[in-house]
């Protein structure tokens, strides 16, 4: 199983689950929770969430799935902006807990910059970690100049959250090297795109037809070949469970990246961080 180092020196899973969309459906939710299940027995054990999936579903899904196996999971929660402040942000926190019916989440992520201030934010997330509500505190969304000015307490930041994929390469060009400098990972949501347009670029169906995998699984391992990139797709599906966790067991040749590179370009000047 690949894994990444966390600052703290932790270890956990480089291909988790993700699980935006979850609890949208109570008719789903069965389907959901098996996955959910299924990708633990697979080993991907780093499950990610929000309160702002299904406005506190997809915790409650995620409640659900790991009941009774809470010692195997990396439980990964995040908080809206508008609740991340110094009174608002333990009142969250506290919610989310009730949903997963877990008394402490692994990390907890500020799901992206709002108004209120950074060091307030922190401040909130670090007396959560002195309370056991959370072990770790971290980011999303945040691009080199927001790190930046979280100052010292960037020691303390376990990860950034970003969208990362073959579609949207920004991040190499000044975050990823960033983050690896100060030996934190980052976290790449959306690895295999959104609505299935990655999935069907010919550039990508001709490497994957070449190497006889599915082009789903050549995008993951192209996240996984990035250094210190945690990848979390989201499948609600047996099959493309399967498939995903097939996708540590690709390593791509030099000759693979040199073809995605030729159909997705590696950026050659700072991009606008990209969000869904």
């Amino acid at each position: 199983m690949r894994s990444i180092t966390l600052p703290d020196g932790s270890s956990v899973a480089a291909l988790g689950q993700g699980t935006w969309h979850m609890g949208e459906r109570a008719a789903n939710r069965k389907a959901e929770v098996r996955a959910l299940r299924t990708g633990l027995d697979l080993g991907l054990t780093l499950i990610d969430t929000a309160e702002m999936y299904a406005e506190g579903g997809a915790e409650e899904v995620v409640g659900e799935a790991i009941a009774g196996r809470r010692d195997e999971v990396f439980l990964v929660s995040k908080v809206y902006p508008h609740n991340a402040s110094r009174r608002g942000l333990p009142q969250a926190c506290e919610r989310s807990l009730t949903r997963l019916g877990v008394e402490c989440l692994d990390l907890y992520l500020l799901h992206w910059r709002g108004s209120v201030p950074l060091e307030d934010t922190v401040e909130a997330m670090e007396r959560m970690r002195a309370a056991g509500k959370i072990a770790r505190w971290g980011v999303s969304n945040l691009d080199v100049e927001d790190l930046e000015e979280l100052g010292p307490a960037l020691a303390d930041c376990a990860t950034d959250q970003v969208l990362l994929n073959l579609e949207h390469r920004g991040p190499e060009y000044d975050l990823l090297p960033f983050c690896a400098a100060r030996g934190m990972p980052v976290m790449a949501y959306s690895p295999v795109g959104q609505g299935g347009a990655l999935l069907r670029h010919p550039g990508l169906v001709a490497v994957a037809r070449t190497r006889g995998a599915t082009p789903a699984q050549v995008a993951l391992a192209w996240t996984l070949s990035r250094p210190g990139v945690i990848s979390i797709p989201k499948a609600t599906s047996l099959a493309h469970l399967r498939e995903n966790a097939a996708a540590r067991e690709i390593t791509l040749t030099a000759e693979e990246h040199a073809a995605l590179d030729a159909a997705f370009p590696p950026p050659r000047r700072k991009r606008s961080l990209a969000m869904l």
